[in-house]
């Protein structure tokens, strides 16, 4: 798991008036929203005696821990000690992690890591959202399989054959072959555009919707932005857009929450939601049905323990940004934190760590970035 990337918290229909506790890089935060409705994260283990402060209530710009009363604003910075009474002075030391937070697209985004603004990977974006023309649904699921697994599924391009039978040709034709990928970059991504054969769309409004009726070639293109999020674009006929972005966080070492947001440029009436949802969610459940049992539950630290071919170009790829970002110094050291999780207590580090002392809560123990480039340059 990486620091220093965005990561969707919460939809914002689920923060209102009350803190949320969210799990995500195996670490505890709590989500509220201040006075103006900003929505606020931090770290969720207050600094005096270890409560959860997404157990308490929201008091004004705070969050107020439910064990003593003790308040904490946006920045992290604890304003109230009621045991001190009104005019006490507050320990430069009374302060949790605060999290940079983007609300976008319905969503809640939290940036953990400690880089400063302008060196931050930025959120990946939905150009068409809110636009005439499109309509927009949205689907979570809570898996327990690992999110680089889940993204490079969905680099995979030779599974739909085999695995997404209903809507694409299989894999029985003896001529099947998949072509040599050109991969398009970003810098922080990468992806490719494919044509593979696809029968009609099951679903008759969609059918209809495309005017194929027959087997035909489907323009398609995945790639993914990050560590942890994956673009799909389907054009079942020309000037026919289905277009989905999957934001995954992963809530600790083998257990995952996706968000996909899914825009389309067809049937805009909020009657077909729910067949588009159905649509997708049936495909979504074929992938996760395989990925429950992909062994070992996490990306093998070298290739030399899977065997790859020409197909897995795009896998390959993502798998080398991933060792750029363990040589970066972002990967954190899981193995540690199981270790030690029981008697210390962790917090991603935030950009604050970077201007500011005496932290109480350790920075979680992070992967010797040396090490990681040593093995990067070997590779």
């Amino acid at each position: 798991m990486f620091i220093n990337f965005w990561y969707v918290a919460e939809e914002s229909k689920n923060v209102t008036d009350t803190p949320v506790y969210v799990k995500m890089l195996g670490q505890d935060f709590v989500i509220f929203r201040d006075s103006q409705g900003k929505a606020r994260c931090l770290s969720n283990i207050c600094v005096h005696r270890g409560a959860s402060l997404a157990d308490g209530i929201t008091a004004g710009d705070c969050v107020q821990c439910p064990y003593h009363g003790w308040q904490f604003d946006g920045t992290g910075a604890c304003t109230r000690i009621p045991s001190l009474g009104p005019d006490a002075q507050i320990p430069s030391r009374a302060k949790v992690d605060s999290y940079p937070v983007e609300e976008r697209y319905g969503l809640i985004f939290a940036f953990l890591g400690d880089l400063p603004e302008e060196e931050r990977p930025p959120i990946m974006e939905i150009p068409e959202f809110g636009k005439d023309g499109y309509a927009v649904t949205y689907q979570r699921f809570e898996w327990d399989f690992d999110y680089k697994r889940s993204i490079e599924n969905g680099l995979d391009a030779a599974h739909n054959e085999f695995v997404h039978t209903t809507h694409i040709a299989t894999g029985s034709d003896e001529n099947y072959i998949v072509p040599d990928l050109n991969l398009v970059e970003t810098e922080y991504g990468s992806g490719f555009f494919n044509d593979p054969p696809g029968p009609p769309l099951a679903n008759k409004k969609m059918r209809e919707a495309s005017g194929r009726e027959e087997d035909a070639k489907v323009r398609v293109g995945t790639g993914h932005h990050g560590c942890n999020c994956l673009w799909t674009f389907i054009y079942p006929v020309p000037g026919m857009e289905i277009l989905q972005y999957l934001y995954e966080t992963p809530i600790d070492e083998g257990r995952t929450r996706l968000i996909l947001v899914n825009m389309r440029n067809f049937m805009l009436e909020e009657e077909h939601d729910e067949a588009v949802k159905e649509r997708n969610e049936f495909v979504a459940l074929q992938d996760r049905d395989v990925l429950l049992k992909v062994r070992p539950v996490l990306t093998p630290e070298t290739r030399t323990k899977e065997v790859f071919v020409t197909a897995d170009k795009p896998i390959d790829r993502y798998r080398r940004f991933v060792k750029e970002w363990e040589a970066n110094g972002w990967r954190i050291d899981v193995d540690e934190v199981n270790r030690t999780q029981n008697r210390t207590a962790y917090a991603i580090p935030s950009p604050g760590r970077r201007t500011e002392k005496n932290w109480v809560i350790d920075a979680v123990p992070m992967i010797d970035s040396s090490s990681a480039q040593a093995q990067a340059a070997a590779e």
